[in-house]
This record gives structure tokens, C-alpha cells and sequence, in this order.
């Protein structure tokens, strides 16, 4: 599993006040077709926070069922990245916080299913739908994107750096 470590303001471990650990899913089917969410005019790959007593793969399980109504069997979810980010102030919090998120691939040809979503009150705000996307276009959406929200400058980065991996070790 690759790991990545993103911390611009230079803290320590010493400095974080608190850690936060989600997981975060590529859903590829056979077509090479990818699924995100997107919410707030960001895109975002489906997943979400660790509850606790979760395991990584029981919090996927749980996200993916939430944000896109697929069932997912354990078999379908392979571990490939870790990343995780150093901030201070978290989001003007005046706490500094440790962002792990853990990348899963899930190769499924399941589709979402729009009857079994349970979406908060900030996705439904921010008018959550699913979108499925070529692997071989995503990137130019997502590009795309960037002016459509200030922090998709961050989130964009980020997963463009998933997409570029994902299509290292598949040979894409």
C-alpha cells in the first residue's frame, strides 16, 4: 500500500489536536467508468468518517451503502493509498488536525441505487447526486471543476493524485 504525507504548515505529531480517519472508495466498473459524489459543486469520491468500533472495511461497507445505495461484499474492496494531511486551525477550528484517509478500489458493476441513499442534512443541501464518469475523462471534469468551488483547488489535487495511481497499477 502506497502512503502519502501532506503537512504544509510543518506541525508535529505533538502539535495535532485531534485525528480524523475516513475511507474513501474508487468505484470502477468493467467499462472503466468511474462513480463520485457530488455535492456543493464538488466532486468527491463516495465515503466518509470512521465511526467507532469500525473497522476500515465495515466503515466502506456502511459509506458506500449510504452515499450510493450499492451493497458491497468484502471481496469487491481492495486497500491501495493511504493519505494523510497535517492542518493547522482545521477549517478556522483553532484546533490542528490529523486527516488520514484510506483509498480503497472497488471493482463492481453494481450501479447506485437511488432508492437506498441516506443522505445528511449538508448533502441534501448541497443537492448530493451520483455521477459516473470514463476513467478516461474524469480528470478534465475534475479539472474542470475548480472554479466552481474555492476548495475544490484541495480536493481536485488530491484526487487527480488517486486517479494517476489507480491508473499506475492498472496499467491504464
Amino acid at each position: 500500500m502506497k502512503e502519502i504525507f501532506y503537512n504544509y504548515d510543518n506541525l508535529t505529531k505533538q502539535d495535532i489536536d485531534e485525528t480524523i480517519i475516513r475511507t474513501k472508495a474508487l468505484i470502477i466498473n468493467d467499462n472503466n467508468e468511474i462513480t463520485l459524489g457530488y455535492c456543493h459543486k464538488t466532486y468527491q469520491f463516495p465515503g466518509g468518517h470512521l465511526e467507532e468500533g469500525e473497522s476500515l472495511n465495515q466503515c466502506l461497507i456502511r459509506e458506500i451503502e449510504e452515499e450510493t445505495g450499492i451493497k458491497l461484499k468484502h471481496t469487491e474492496m481492495k486497500l491501495f493509498q493511504k493519505t494523510t494531511y497535517y492542518n493547522k486551525n482545521y477549517h478556522d477550528s483553532g484546533k490542528n488536525r490529523e486527516n488520514i484517509i484510506y483509498y480503497f478500489i472497488v471493482k463492481t458493476n453494481k450501479t447506485f441505487n437511488i432508492n437506498n441513499i441516506k443522505l445528511d442534512d449538508n448533502e441534501k443541501d448541497g443537492g448530493f447526486c451520483i455521477k459516473t464518469f470514463s476513467i478516461n475523462v474524469v480528470e478534465k471534469v475534475l479539472i474542470d471543476s475548480i472554479p466552481n468551488n474555492p476548495i475544490n483547488k484541495v480536493i481536485v489535487e488530491e484526487m487527480l493524485d488517486i486517479i494517476k495511481e489507480y491508473k499506475k497499477i492498472t496499467n491504464i
